[in-house]
């Protein structure tokens, strides 16, 4: 098993957390999570799907290509890839790990899952604290599992026997490449529900870990972020004399547009606006000069 998500698991899980930021403002992380759909649909439709290894093992490969633009227009259309998100410091275990070894590392590092990594340093597959709880349950109370009856009894009459982290671990491993895009990635965490997925190279090797939430932040800017390319790029670059009469404020991806500008200016301004990645709504508070 690896670090995936149960649904009422994660619920009960957000509800011991007292003051977290999603239940103070619900319609926020709401309208956080409908932005996220947003951005994963353009993205989709600009890129190819990542192959979803229905098995697990291949990493998703980039759709894009390697060409890198050269005028100033073409480097801001660059999709941003794993490699700008990912973590390269990243833990391991190494696949002869025994149990407690597996279990200091999780503690240790402060995650859900690490990468099983053969001697080379290839990614062999997954274990997780989940993979460990069969086992831990077994030495504790000397409770075994009965006859394998499904695909779950089976995985914890495995799990209960298992001695090392390549005997425990989920295998082959869901990997991405570092020059795979950030939607490609998403895609496929969203698919395979995971929290943090490796980043090999082509031969296989350990070289990072992405986490879904810097995919998601990284798809999804906030409110400032857009406001700032709103006023930067386009009010200050190519309205430069409307800019002093002019007010941007961002909520929630809405934008509203405040002051006085030439009816054919705030037209295309508008429109410039309603372009960007991440805006939801322009509502129009204009008046003509």
């Amino acid at each position: 098993m690896t670090d995936r998500e149960s649904p009422a698991a994660g619920v009960e899980a957000r509800r011991a957390v007292p003051g977290r930021a999603s239940r103070i403002d619900e319609p926020l992380r709401e309208d956080m999570l409908l932005r996220y759909i947003g951005a994963m649909a353009a993205a989709s439709a600009r890129h190819e799907e990542p192959r979803s290894p229905a098995g697990g093992g291949a990493p998703a490969r980039p759709a894009h290509t390697a060409h890198r633009a050269r005028s100033a227009s073409d480097v801001e259309a660059e999709p941003l890839l794993v490699r700008d998100v990912m973590e390269v410091a990243v833990a391991s275990v190494p696949g002869d790990s025994a149990f407690m070894a597996i279990a200091r590392a999780l503690t240790d590092a402060g995650v859900g899952s690490l990468p099983v990594t053969d001697p080379e340093g290839r990614v062999m597959g997954v274990v997780s604290e989940s993979d460990l709880l069969a086992k831990a349950a077994v030495e504790a109370t000397g409770h075994r599992p009965g006859v394998a009856g499904s695909l779950a009894r089976r995985r914890l009459n495995e799990s209960a026997r298992a001695e090392t982290a390549e005997d425990l671990m989920t295998a082959p491993a869901i990997t991405v490449f570092p020059e795979s895009t950030v939607a490609e990635a998403a895609w496929l965490a969203a698919l395979s529900r995971l929290k943090r997925m490796p980043v090999t190279d082509e031969g296989g090797h350990l070289v990072g870990v992405v986490r879904r939430n810097a995919l998601l932040a990284s798809l999804v800017r906030d409110d400032e972020g857009i406001r700032e390319e709103i006023v930067s790029r386009i009010l200050v670059e190519e309205f430069p004399g409307a800019g002093s009469a002019v007010e941007i404020t961002v909520r929630n991806g809405t934008v509203n547009v405040w002051g006085r500008m030439e009816r054919a200016d705030a037209r295309r301004f508008l429109e410039r606006i309603e372009g960007l990645a991440d805006v939801a709504e322009v509502v129009d508070h204009l008046v003509a000069a």
